[in-house]
């Protein structure tokens, strides 16, 4: 990979000339430029400013700039759809106009166009080219010394199994969300934030979407709170269907329940058999 320009990131460079073709960047000590294409160049670009661009390569290999991002960086995984196969793998959508390669010897199936797909974006030092790469496993850590301190994370849906949803934790780890403990819906390629509940033995987490311990009571009451301002009264309470309560709230019913009775002891709101209301 070029020393100066790291392919597949964001790179800060300096803009060093104007052209017919765009905008002429280089790196801090000018040893290597790389084109901004004029469709990414604005009026607020002057010589010598310092702009972040993202850095690949185009259609015919050479190394582009570009001000727009992809849906995943090199190192980070994400959820791409299949837009065209060709002999030897196929190309997904990564939000730029060049797709991105998924060899067919990366593949544990045959893609199909128009699916969706888990991957990791990876780079290939024998040409030099970015890549998808569906062998996630390979890039995740089960190091425990170093998920020791990790309390919070953010989560990427992978798989649903019989027990919940393997999920990707920051990018280099693997976890649980349990079916029991979910109370909203889970799609694979969500994104979402997630709490650390436990870190087990063989090196993958235990997570969990609602916050750990005093926190979760705190963030079911602001919950029922924020939705009761809107709407000043609403038709549920201790007895309502523990569903109903998932999918108007996201909370479970026994968490509902101790968040109604902390607000009501609170003397934040008044419960009856029509439901609830604020004081």
């Amino acid at each position: 990979m070029n020393e100066e320009l790291k392919i597949g990131t964001i790179n800060r460079l300096r803009i060093d000339r104007d052209s017919d073709h765009g905008l002429y960047l280089v790196t801090s000590d000018d040893l290597e430029d790389v084109l901004l294409p004029k469709a990414y160049v604005t009026d607020e670009m002057q010589l010598d400013d310092e702009i972040d661009v993202f850095i690949y390569t185009d259609s015919e290999d050479r190394i582009i700039a570009t001000t727009k991002k992809p849906y995943a960086m090199l190192g980070e995984f994400g959820l791409f759809e299949v837009v065209d196969s060709a002999q030897f793998g196929v190309f997904v959508d990564w939000g730029l106009p060049k797709d991105l390669f998924v060899p067919k010897s990366v593949q544990k199936n045959p893609f199909e166009v128009g699916k969706k797909y888990i991957l990791m974006v990876a780079y290939d030092e024998q040409t030099d080219r970015l890549f998808g790469d569906s062998r996630i496993g390979r890039y995740l850590s089960h190091d425990t010394k170093e998920m020791q301190d990790i309390k919070t994370a953010d989560l990427l849906v992978v798989a649903r199994t019989p027990l919940g949803w393997k999920v990707i934790v920051d990018s280099r780890f693997e976890g649980m969300l349990y079916h029991d403990e979910i109370f909203e819906d889970i799609h694979v390629g969500d994104r979402k934030y997630g709490y650390i509940k436990n870190l087990r033995d063989d090196g993958k987490f235990d997570i969990s979407l609602q916050p750990i311990g005093k926190d979760k009571e705190l963030v079911a009451t602001e919950k029922i709170i924020t939705l009761l301002n809107d709407k000043k009264q609403m038709p549920y309470n201790y007895k309502s269907d523990a569903q109903d309560i998932k999918k108007i709230f996201g909370l479970s019913k026994k968490n509902f329940k101790k968040a109604l009775t902390k607000l009501k002891d609170d003397g934040v709101i008044d419960i009856d058999e029509t439901g609830i209301r604020l004081v």
